[in-house]
This record gives C-alpha cells, sequence and structure tokens, in this order.
C-alpha cells in the first residue's frame, strides 16, 4: 500500500516524459531501500538555481525535486536530455557518497551502452569535490558523449541536491 502512495506522489511531479514507465521507478525504489522511504522534495529556488543552472548548463524544467530517504540514504529519479530525448537515471546516494546510479529509462537511438552496469560502476563511492565535480575521472564511451555527459551531469546534480537537504545549506 504504501508503494502505491509513493507511486502517485511520484507520478504527478516529474514532467511528463518522465511518466512513461512507473515500473522501472519502482523496481529502483524497492530495490534501493527495504522500507518504505519517506517522500519529500526540495525547491529549485533562491541561490540554489543558479548553481543548479551551472551543472547543467540549463534550468532543470521543474521547480521542485522529489526523493526518497530513510536517514542518511536517499534516492533521486531525475532526468536529463541526452542528445535529442530525455534519460531518465535513478541515482542512490548513502552517507553524501553514490551508491547505485541505474539508468531507467533511455530514449537516445544511440549510446544504450550508458545503461550497462560495467559504466555505471563508475560512479559508485563518487562524492563533490570543492569545485562541484565528481572527485573522479568517468570513462567516455564512443558514440555516446552527449549520454555520458548527461549521466555525469546528474549524478553531480544529485549530490549536490543531497548535500542541500542533509546539510540545510548549498555550496
Amino acid at each position: 500500500m504504501a508503494w502505491i502512495s509513493i507511486f502517485l506522489l511520484f507520478s504527478f511531479s516529474l514532467p511528463a516524459f518522465a511518466s512513461e514507465s512507473s515500473a522501472e521507478v519502482n523496481n529502483f525504489l524497492s530495490a534501493a531501500f527495504k522500507e518504505s522511504p519517506e517522500i519529500h522534495d526540495v525547491w529549485l529556488s533562491g541561490d540554489l538555481r543558479p548553481i543548479v543552472r551551472d551543472i547543467l548548463h540549463h534550468d532543470y524544467p521543474l521547480a521542485r525535486v522529489k526523493y526518497w530517504r530513510i536517514d542518511q540514504r536517499t534516492a533521486w529519479v531525475l532526468d536529463e536530455i541526452g542528445k535529442e530525448r530525455p534519460i531518465t537515471v535513478g541515482i542512490v546516494i548513502d552517507q553524501g557518497r553514490i551508491e547505485k546510479v541505474q539508468v531507467l529509462i533511455y530514449r537516445e537511438s544511440r549510446g544504450w551502452e550508458v545503461k550497462s552496469p560495467i559504466f555505471t560502476a563508475q560512479f559508485d563511492g563518487a562524492q563533490l569535490d570543492k569545485d562541484l565535480r565528481l572527485d573522479r575521472t568517468i570513462d567516455g564511451i564512443s558514440g555516446a558523449t552527449l549520454s555520458v555527459r548527461a549521466l555525469q551531469k546528474l549524478t553531480r546534480l544529485a549530490l549536490l541536491l543531497n548535500q542541500t537537504i542533509m546539510t540545510g545549506e548549498h555550496p
């Protein structure tokens, strides 16, 4: 029953292109948490807005972002355009470090290799440095440059938002 309420809250909070497949999102959240997490949101306003714009190189399409949380563990489902179409990515953060990155919905005609667990495992343990960059280099994939960049942007965004909600501040 709790997952139904999570789904309903989630489905009304994402851009239209992210609601194409709730099964992937529900499976991601079920794997990320053993029990039902609390759903929250963070507003992309004030001083946070230009920082988000710097990371993405554009404004995020929503004024607020939903996330799920139990203690120091959060899960984020975010969207970013690859070359032409949105990519929906699930990101789990535990104690300020990436625990898991999973491409939930890939809509591009090329670059699907970013869905591979071998590729996404590069993000495991990553955190932000003082310049709001990932603290490691992520190897690219020939022919998937824009999709790789989209995943890098989304992981940086999730880490920034996680830092914001955990500390009540942002850099």
